[in-house]
């Protein structure tokens, strides 16, 4: 090649080279500028909304209640009999034992009174021997007279009149030993009362009250007067909680209770729901049930009658998806694109239709894995769940394009946009509990087989938790995702208060859930 050739040939490597370079830069500047653009309108529509996060977490529900304390058992010791009080072996606070002597009575009119008895037990004695004599006599003469009689040497007249004194002479027997014993049960019941002269502890306890003074009169007329009462063991004491009428279905026997007591601030007790009584106790139109919480108090801390403030602890979740109920309580307003998403039908019939699918499809799979199923229950599991997925399919193939029946499927779940005004009719009730009837019918249907091969406990965890998932709330929420929103379907679970529970299909953990919409001055 010669040497004018060649210098032809570096220039325009140079200018193609140039061009090259020239292109790149714009698409570089292009695309950065297009990322910038997108950057900017995510963080614009991210700045007009509030938003929640979904975060994993703990949810403790807890039912508030106040109560007294008192001793589980209290006995109150009484006085059969009246008298003079002579003595009083106890005080307030006085610990005791069973049989102890709390206090006496003065014993002299009782004692008097058996004196009294013994002398007429001993003269009904001596009439008894006197009527005895006479007996032996008046049966010695009848005999005599009987044999005579026979041998008629007297006369039929004076037989029968010995007969008749000796029969009469029975009878003065038999009276005298009647006597003897009424006087001796009428003894006894002297020496009875004499006995209830001296108090004595029926239990081993602490004294709580004593209502009487050495010198005071007790009169037991028409019931026995109060003397002490004693509580029996304060190491275990119990709490009667008032627990309102809307929260005492979530109140079980064994459930944790915490609580507190103004004489205590800076100390927390605990205690266990021992009983949830029936009888209901209505004041001003606020009816309350009675639940008994026994507590233990070995350490002596605790003391009869102190008010508490007490939580029973219905339910403690630990490491479930959360969001603040501000996101759930959020509805669009009027006009505002939110709306317009809802109600364009973007993911709300859809998201009902796969929560009510797939969703529970995935819930019942989680439950089974509790039920620690043998190998011939899981096959019967995963055939029913193949074939529930199988009819799901079809049901959806034959409804596509239909859309009453995603309307219906949202409604059913809790979703869907809500009617004209806010307003919820009757209807919609009626036409949500048919169609959890209708589901609830299939389900027992499709699953037939493998409920058959449950035993009793892991049937009525199966039936629990398929009732709960028909039952459950869902709503409908709004998500945030790359700066676009979308309508998401959440079922709900426990609720603290401030966070509650969220499950769904397309719910994961540090999605944006929309609260609120900012005003225009708010986004500025």
């Amino acid at each position: 090649m010669s040497k004018a050739t060649r210098r032809s040939t570096f220039p325009s490597r140079k200018i193609a080279l140039r061009k090259i370079s020239i292109i790149v830069i714009v698409v570089a500047v292009l695309g950065l500028s297009w990322y910038i653009w997108n950057q900017r309108k995510a963080n614009a529509a991210d700045g007009s909304y509030r938003t929640e996060t979904v975060q994993r977490g703990d949810i403790r529900v807890a039912i508030s209640a106040t109560g007294t304390l008192s001793a589980i058992s209290t006995i109150t010791v009484g006085s059969q009999i009246s008298g003079l009080v002579t003595d009083v072996l106890v005080d307030f606070n006085s610990p005791v034992k069973k049989g102890e002597i709390l206090a006496k009575i003065d014993p002299s009119t009782y004692q008097a009174q058996i004196e009294q008895g013994s002398a007429q037990i001993a003269s009904a004695q001596a009439q008894l021997r006197q009527a005895q004599a006479s007996l032996r006599n008046a049966a010695l003469d009848y005999q005599r007279k009987n044999d005579l009689g026979g041998q008629q040497l007297v006369a039929k007249s004076d037989v029968d009149l010995s007969r008749s004194a000796l029969e009469q002479a029975q009878a003065q027997v038999a009276s005298a030993q009647a006597q003897i014993r009424q006087q001796t049960a009428s003894t006894q019941t002297t020496r009875v009362n004499l006995e209830r002269t001296v108090i004595r502890s029926p239990v081993e306890g602490v004294v709580l009250t004593r209502k009487i003074e050495p010198g005071q009169t007790v009169a037991a007329s028409l019931q026995a007067p109060e003397l002490f009462t004693i509580a029996e063991d304060l190491a275990k004491m119990k709490i009667e909680l008032a627990v309102d009428e809307s929260d005492i279905g979530q109140v079980k026997v064994g459930q944790t209770v915490s609580f507190g007591a103004d004489a205590f601030p800076d100390r927390k007790f605990s205690g266990v729901v021992e009983q949830v009584r029936l009888a209901a106790t209505t004041t001003n139109n606020v009816v309350t049930y009675p639940v008994v919480v026994t507590v233990d108090n070995s350490d002596g801390t605790l003391l009869p009658g102190l008010t508490v403030n007490a939580e029973i602890e219905v339910s403690k979740l630990s490491n479930v998806l959360t969001l603040g109920n501000a996101a759930l309580r959020f509805k669009p307003a009027d006009g505002s694109p939110l709306a317009d998403l809802q109600a364009a039908g973007q993911g709300a019939g859809q998201g009902a239709g796969q929560s009510g699918s797939a969703g529970m499809a995935e819930d019942l799979k989680s439950l089974a894995s509790t039920l620690q199923l043998k190998p011939e229950q899981q096959a019967a599991f995963d055939a029913a769940l193949e074939l529930m997925q199988q009819r799901q399919a079809e049901r959806t193939a034959k409804a596509s394009g239909g859309a009453g029946a995603q309307q219906g499927g949202s409604r059913l779940f809790g979703g869907g946009p809500p009617r004209s005004g806010g307003r919820q009719g009757g209807g919609d009730a009626s036409m949500q509990a048919q169609m959890r009837a209708r589901i609830r019918d299939r389900f027992n249907q499709q699953f037939a087989d493998f409920r058959v091969t449950l035993d009793d406990q892991q049937r009525g965890l199966w039936g629990a938790a398929l009732e709960a998932q028909l039952n459950a709330k869902r709503v409908t929420i709004y998500t945030l995702v790359n700066g676009k929103a979308q309508v998401a379907l959440a079922r709900l679970g426990a609720s603290d208060g401030s966070k509650t529970e969220v499950s769904g299909r397309t719910i994961k953990e540090g999605d944006l859930v929309i609260s609120g919409e900012r005003s225009a001055s708010e986004s500025k």
